[in-house]
């Protein structure tokens, strides 16, 4: 069984980054940063607002989800082709183009959408039965807290899952779920630490940033021009951080897979 060593996956990771550096701007730019702006733009916000009712909460919501399905479901999909996308470009040492990957990814969308389906069909009652048993001993929103935490377990095991489908081509959803679970055995303890830490560095250059852009924004814009260049700002921050997160789940994969991408390897 291989050990994570996660200075040399964060090792790894930047050298992929830095490899594919042009390929994975581009490729960000379009998947990630375009999408999120459209979003940002074009989808109004979930309008709820304080005092309404468990019922009313309810209706608010699949009100909002029924009249914007036709707009959130591409710029839902597009970020996951383009993290596949990514992950054909890091992982495959042909150096494929970003044709090529983007071609790749997409035949390979449906299985990984499949496999992402299957885990939430068995997490999410499990959740729900972990949250009801924790609070017969418990207050409601610690054992809903708890519940989630035990949950943390089954998605690092299945956090591969993209790697698998992107790197090795596999179409049949069970097979990269498995697949992520037997490279993932006896690390999943090391997987939530590596990405946690990266995680709250991200999280700390980020209320940073963000705060500073406010402050100059608000000193020299004011409506709707501030609010657009915010949300440029916060898109870019978050297609860069994914960009990192996908390169870590590479390095990962190709750490406890036994294998080395022709990126990592220049």
């Amino acid at each position: 069984m291989t050990i994570l060593d996660s200075s040399a996956a964060w090792a790894s990771a930047t050298r992929m980054v830095a490899a594919n550096r042009d390929l994975l701007v581009a490729i960000a730019g379009v998947f990630f940063l375009l999408p999120w702006l459209a979003g940002a733009v074009f989808v109004p916000p979930l309008p709820l607002t304080r005092g309404l009712s468990e019922a009313k909460v309810l209706e608010t919501i699949q009100s909002y989800y029924a009249s914007s399905l036709p707009v959130l479901l591409p710029l839902s999909l597009l970020p996951m082709a383009g993290m596949l996308t990514m992950l054909v470009v890091m992982l495959d040492g042909a150096r494929p183009t970003v044709a090529q990957a983007i071609r790749r990814s997409f035949r390979t969308l449906l299985s990984y959408l499949l496999a992402q389906l299957l885990i939430a069909l068995a997490l999410v009652p499990l959740s729900m039965v972990l949250a009801s048993l924790l609070a017969l001993v418990l207050p409601d929103r610690v054992a809903v807290s708890v519940a989630l935490g035990i949950l943390l377990y089954p998605i690092m095991r299945t956090m591969l899952v993209g790697p698998v489908v992107a790197g090795q081509a596999e179409r049949n959803p069970i097979a990269a779920i498995r697949e992520s679970i037997r490279l993932t055995r006896g690390n999943a303890g090391r997987i939530l630490l590596f990405f946690a830490l990266v995680a709250l560095v991200f999280v700390v250059i980020y209320g940073l940033v963000m705060m500073i852009v406010s402050v100059v924004l608000v000193l020299f814009l004011q409506g709707e021009p501030q609010r657009l260049l915010g949300e440029v700002v916060d898109c870019t921050l978050r297609a860069a951080g994914y960009t990192y997160f996908v390169a870590m789940l590479a390095a990962v994969y190709g750490q406890l897979g036994g294998r080395d991408s022709a990126a990592a390897a220049t």
